[in-house]
């Protein structure tokens, strides 16, 4: 028997990196850009309002229009996410992922313009579509990466959703910085080079295979399924890539993908459902956001000046990056469910250390720089654990049909959490100051609870295999006559 390979075939790790560029490396990217021209947007939206109407521009309605400005983009997400499951089984994964790149390219052109127009709606109009294009790449990338893996590489291969995604922070920190882009005269063009990613996939995707799962369970299509796994694991190694897809396939019966409210009513897959929302949510209040916003006071009290704070910034998005790279090396080795974990616990201890060198910062010299190692250190916890494993356990633990309509959800919760967070988190701040750490630091250890009692290890396992880890949970002692009858079913197919 040949040895498993242990590192993706060119065409596959070339793929990941065709659907990453389009897919969530948008997310981060435009989550990260809209930071650097904050003042330019708020000088451009005074002057319009001035020339528009002759009088100056209220400072209560230039915050609600910037607060507009920037989490429309939130709400943009949330559609995505609710449309992206739907457009991976109409035109496929790969088909869904290149449509996406229109509406991309159509956002970039109307931020581009609205300068130049004096139009601010088309910069709200612009962020909120580009809002879209976004949630539908978080939605339909793990889909695809997860359905074109090998078993024993899916969690690394996996893993380029966030890869992408950290590396696309890093790279909107870096083209924001004002000797870049970051300048007064080149934020419209700043904006629009969200365009580029765009061009790119459209460039690049299309010489690679469709999901080769989806051809075969979804569409029928054996020959092109076959054709696609050769491409993607050559002639000599698809075989058992083509026998999982087939036993999965006569488990499923010809039943149709669901849709997903179907999902909340199928006993099925109740426990999977219940762990795509905690984990999601999980990921959204672990206090990433905390850490980012006190960030910039921490530098500041360990002597960094307002000047070179931006570039300090970087190092944040660069610890990011290196642990998604870490975590991709690790999962397949370590597993998913000893990394979620432990990342909750490690963030679950610095949440403590921070709640005493923040309440201490200024009676010391020395706390600060402990203040700035723990927020490194929450980061590089977040990074190997939830920012990492969350999307890779959503597009394991449901079987093909219910695989959409799952990341329609576990896309859902995220934008809803994040949307959340986002209102709710400056109040929080402003009344508990640094003790919001206290409730950080109890969401992340009940979630940690949860998944030590719920989730079992994916690592190596097919996806049948995972829904019978589920069985015990859903149907408890009637686990083993359904375990029985799913054999029985696939065996008397494979027969015939």
């Amino acid at each position: 028997m040949a040895p498993e390979r242990q590192f993706p075939s060119w065409t596959l790790f070339l793929a990941v990196c065709s659907v990453g560029i389009g897919g969530t490396f948008q997310y981060g990217y435009n989550v990260s850009i809209i930071n650097a021209p904050t003042q330019h947007i708020h000088k451009f939206l005074n002057e319009t309002w001035a020339s528009r109407y002759h009088v100056e521009l209220n400072p209560n309605l230039l915050t609600f229009l910037w607060s507009v400005i920037a989490s429309i983009f939130s709400l943009g997400g949330l559609c995505g996410a609710l449309i992206g499951g739907s457009m991976a089984i109409q035109l496929g994964r790969k088909g869904a992922l290149l449509m996406n790149n229109v509406i991309a390219i159509l956002a970039a052109i109307l931020m581009g313009i609205s300068f130049s127009t004096g139009l601010f709606e088309l910069l709200i109009v612009g962020r909120f579509l580009i809002g879209i294009n976004s949630g539908v790449g978080l939605c339909v990338q793990p889909l695809y990466l997860g359905e074109i893996a090998p078993k024993h590489l899916r969690g690394g291969m996996a893993m380029g959703s966030s890869i992408f995604l950290t590396g696309g922070i890093l790279a909107g920190q870096i083209i924001g910085l004002r000797e870049i882009l970051g300048a007064e005269a080149y934020w419209p063009l700043l904006l629009s080079s969200s365009c580029v990613p765009a061009f790119a996939q459209l460039l690049f995707l299309p010489w690679f295979p469709e999901s080769p799962r989806y051809l075969l369970i979804d569409r029928g299509d054996e020959l092109s399924c076959a054709k696609a796994l050769k491409r993607f694991h050559g002639s000599s190694q698809y075989q058992r890539e083509m026998a999982d897809i087939q036993q999965e396939c006569f488990a499923l019966d010809g039943e149709k993908p669901k849709k997903p409210w179907q999902l909340f009513t199928d006993g099925t897959v109740r426990w999977q459902l219940i762990a795509v929302v905690v984990i999601t949510m999980g990921q959204q209040l672990s206090g990433i956001n905390a850490i980012y916003f006190y960030a910039t006071y921490v530098f500041e009290q360990a002597g960094i000046s307002a000047e070179e704070i931006p570039y300090v910034t970087l190092g944040t998005g660069a610890c990011e990056c290196l642990t998604a790279l870490t975590c991709g090396l690790l999962i397949d080795r370590v597993g998913r469910r000893y990394l979620i974990l432990g990342g909750y616990l490690l963030m679950t201890l610095w949440s403590i250390v921070l709640t005493f060198s923040l309440t201490y910062q200024e009676l010391y010299s020395w706390v600060p720089y402990v203040s700035m190692m723990s927020i490194f250190a929450f980061i590089l916890s977040f990074g190997l654990g939830p920012g990492g494993i969350t999307n890779t356990l959503t597009a394991e633990i449901f079987v093909q049909s219910s695989r959409p309509a799952a990341c329609m959800i576990g896309g859902t919760v995220s934008w809803v959490s994040f949307f959340t967070i986002g209102m709710l988190f400056p109040f929080i701040v402003k009344g508990l100051k640094q003790y919001c750490f206290v409730v950080f630091l109890l969401e992340c250890s009940l979630v940690a609870a949860f998944i030590f009692l719920v989730i079992p290890e994916t690592k190596n396992k097919s996806f049948l295999e995972i829904k019978k880890e589920f069985h015990k949970l859903n149907f408890g002692r009637k686990s083993k006559e359904k375990e029985t009858e799913l054999n029985e079913r696939s065996q008397l197919r494979g027969e015939h």
